[in-house]
């Protein structure tokens, strides 16, 4: 672990955007899911939220930079059920959908804590979503096609909410170093280690400035002893 990389974990960390996710409405397709996670990554989401596709499991690929690593997922098994839980912490629902009710996207202020809510390719947002969603914002098209690829829609989207809370201040406040920052810390700079102390479950050592172990007490991983090698 270099320091410059080390630095670059805990710059990235600062600038991360708890009040801000996107929520999949059954998003199924590897490549739409992986472009999704990506997009919310490098505009600074730590979460992606998605809802089961009505068929198989949902599957992206894990080869956009290691992507899964940086940027977590948590899937919930009905729409309603991700709407309730970011409500609960929050957060205001805006699906992009075209609507009588809906704005363009650049109209909506991206400051306050929101969920972004992208429907499935072929059917779209579902009924449920685009109902209970809190607002509507839509993207301008000047072509033949009805509307963009779902990840290329996540993506301009995104892109004016990291240009508004630019504007705002937001990536530079920096984040509260809790217990959740240090493990996430640990956990991109020293990701072996952090599955064998899971797998162990062991507490995690501490890092130094460079980002390399601080060795513990040698007790703390020593293999408890066998009554026959006593």
């Amino acid at each position: 672990m270099s320091r410059e990389r080390f630095e670059k974990f805990i710059r990235v960390l600062h600038q991360r955007q708890p009040d801000m996710t996107v929520l999949t409405d059954k998003v199924h397709k590897g490549q739409n899911i992986s472009a999704i996670m990506r997009t919310a990554e490098a505009a600074g989401i730590g979460q992606v939220h998605m809802v089961k596709p009505d068929r198989g499991h949902i599957v992206y690929h894990n080869t956009a930079g290691g992507i899964g690593r940086f940027t977590s997922q948590r899937v919930h098994e009905r729409i309603e059920d991700g709407f309730a839980h970011l409500r609960k912490r929050g957060f205001t629902l805006v699906a992009a959908h075209w609507s009588e009710r809906a704005v363009h996207y650049r109209e909506f202020d991206y400051t306050q804590p929101f969920a972004l809510v992208m429907g499935a390719e072929k059917k779209g947002l579902s009924d449920y979503a685009a109902r209970e969603a809190d607002a509507h914002v839509t993207i301008p098209n000047m072509g033949l096609v009805e509307s963009y690829n779902v990840s290329v829609a996540a993506g301009i989207i995104l892109q004016e909410a990291l240009h508004q809370r630019q504007q705002a201040g937001h990536y530079q406040r920096g984040c509260t170093e809790d217990d959740h920052y240090h493990k996430t810390l640990f956990e991109w700079a020293q990701p072996d280690m952090a599955r064998y102390c899971k797998q162990h479950q062991l507490p995690y050592p501490e890092l130094d400035e460079d980002g390399d172990l601080i060795p513990p007490e040698a007790t703390a991983y020593r293999r408890p002893r066998d009554k026959r090698d006593a």
